[in-house]
Parts: structure tokens; C-alpha cells; sequence
């Protein structure tokens, strides 16, 4: 069987602590996640922690760089290998500099594994206003898109929403009917989209998913809105894992910095971020081995697929 990755990327989501008066993570209804570890919740307390299904550890996000962790060099870092922040000398964010970019060009994940004759992809689909905001210059690729492109891989558009093979930054769908106005996009449940997203998955070695609505939650401090995306994460989560095979492959799920498990400031965070590994216990096992920091995880997925090392 050929094994299967998915890397959820949630922007801004730290280790912090279990304190119900700053962090919608311990107040938050996620059953799924709740149950993944042991009755436990996703706090700086619970690693690590190793069950039935999933692991979890702690990720360095400062890397020995003085400052506050930022979301150009923290993604680029996740997704390159490398201690971006270190190279440029400091945490930059949230779109690439020119530095960071440069980085990012010399190589990534996806271009290192589709080089290699894998199939990856960014599940996430984009409106014509993006393209139309990047191709006017109003706009800047993120990191990771960046990384995407780069590579030679494209970016999922409203017609490969609509055609079933991707999936919109907020998972359901409502969004894009709300703030869009797009009245054909499909619109599914939490638990339907994680089926869903399952289904997209297995049509590539290598899936990516990018969820930034949890850093905008944190720098509006806004609890409300936390809670209600963590408990639609939530759902997902429990769709996607009723139709996941432990033995098929891994399931990564990770930030770049934290911020809203913390939400007395707007700003980001020096806490660790977490590492959430869903899968088999030998494959979980043998990902996590020198896993310390956002630039150890490209090295770890790499080593995930024997042909590359």
C-alpha cells in the first residue's frame, strides 16, 4: 500500500497554558481531539504524549533567534528544512521579504517530493480575487503558496472547488458563500468536509491544508470566534478520522508560531507549538524521532518516504 501524508497547517496556535481565562483551547468542546489524548487538552501540560492513535510533542518556534516568532519565517521553516529566521537574521512576517523568499526558492517539501515523482498539493482552493490580487501586485504570495508555485505545482481555483478537488480555508464552505457571495460553492457540515478531506487526500502522496482563520482569531483576541473554529476544527477532525486508516500513513498537524492560546495579547507568542501526529504507533514512532523544532519537520516527512534522504 502506498502510504499517504497530510500535513493541517493551523496558523497561530501555540502550547499554552491550561488556563480557561486566556486559552479557547481548554475551553473549546473538542470531543475528537479530547479522546485523541486521553481525556487530556491540547495544552503545554499534556506533552508529551504518546496514545492509542496519536502522539503529541512540542515544537521549538524561536529557534535561538531573538523575538517573537513570525508567520514568513515560521512557515518557510516548516516547510523548507531550514532555520529561515536564523539565515536572515531575524523573525520576519507575515508575507516573504525578498530573504525569505530566496529561501524558499532554493528549494521545499513540495518540489523536493514532486522532483522525486510524488504527488502533492495544496487542497485549498482559491477565489479569481486572489489571482487577480497577486497578478496586480495589491497582493503577495504567503509562504507557503509560495513554496507551492515554486515547486511547479498549481493553486486549486473556484473551478477546481466546484469540481470536487479542493477545499475552501474554512472547511465547510460557508465562508465563501458569506463573504464571497458565491452561491455554487459547496457547502458541507464539519464532519462531512473531514470525509471529504480524507477522500481529497488519498489522491496524493502528499496533501497540504492551510488554515490561517486561528491566527486572525488570536490578534482580535476575539474568544468567541476561537471557540467556534476550534469546535468546527473539531468536527472535521472526527470526519476525517472515522474514514482515516491508521496504516495508510500519517497525519501531521502543526503551526508556525503561537498566538491564540493566548488571547491577554494580540500578539504572537514564544510558547512551543504543537505536533499532533495521528497513525500507526511504528510509523508515529520513527516520525518523531529528533523532532525539536519547525525546521525538523520538512527533514521528518522526508524521511517518511524511504526514497528520499
Amino acid at each position: 500500500m502506498k502510504m499517504k501524508f497530510l500535513f493541517l497547517f493551523m496558523d497561530g496556535v501555540g502550547l499554552g497554558a491550561d488556563d480557561p481565562n486566556i486559552n479557547p483551547l481548554t475551553k473549546a468542546e473538542m470531543p475528537t481531539l479530547t479522546s485523541l489524548l486521553g481525556g487530556r487538552k491540547m495544552v503545554s501540560g499534556t506533552v508529551p504524549f504518546e496514545g492509542e492513535r496519536a502522539s503529541l510533542i512540542g515544537l521549538d518556534a524561536v529557534m535561538g533567534v531573538d523575538g517573537m516568532p513570525q508567520s514568513a519565517t515560521g512557515q518557510a521553516a516548516l516547510v523548507t528544512g531550514k532555520n529561515v529566521s536564523g539565515i536572515i537574521g531575524g523573525h520576519y512576517g507575515p508575507k516573504p521579504n525578498p530573504a525569505v523568499a530566496d529561501v524558499i526558492r532554493e528549494g521545499s517539501l513540495f518540489s523536493t517530493l514532486k522532483d522525486a515523482g510524488y504527488k502533492v498539493a495544496l487542497l485549498n482552493s482559491y477565489p479569481k480575487r486572489y489571482f487577480e490580487g497577486i497578478k496586480s501586485g495589491r497582493r503577495i504570495y504567503s509562504a507557503i503558496p509560495l513554496a507551492v508555485i515554486e515547486a511547479g505545482v498549481a493553486l486549486k481555483t473556484t473551478r477546481d472547488l466546484r469540481k470536487g478537488k479542493a477545499i475552501t480555508a474554512d472547511f465547510t464552505g460557508e465562508g465563501w458563500r458569506r463573504y464571497l457571495n458565491d452561491k455554487k460553492s459547496p457547502v458541507r457540515t464539519p464532519h462531512e468536509a473531514g470525509k471529504f478531506l480524507c477522500k481529497l487526500t488519498r489522491k496524493y502522496d502528499l496533501a497540504f491544508f492551510e488554515y490561517w482563520a486561528s491566527d486572525y482569531a488570536g490578534h482580535k483576541q476575539d474568544e468567541e470566534a476561537a471557540i467556534e473554529l476550534l469546535e468546527t476544527f473539531d468536527g472535521v477532525l472526527g470526519g476525517l478520522l472515522e474514514d482515516w486508516d491508521d496504516e495508510e500513513g500519517l497525519i501531521l498537524i502543526t503551526s508556525d508560531h503561537g498566538n491564540m492560546e493566548d488571547l491577554s495579547t494580540r500578539r504572537h507568542t514564544a510558547n512551543q507549538v504543537p505536533a499532533l501526529v495521528i497513525g500507526g504507533l511504528d510509523m508515529r514512532r520513527e516520525f518523531v524521532v529528533g523532532l525539536e523544532t519547525l525546521a525538523d519537520v520538512t527533514p521528518a516527512i522526508l524521511r517518511f518516504y524511504k526514497k528520499i534522504t
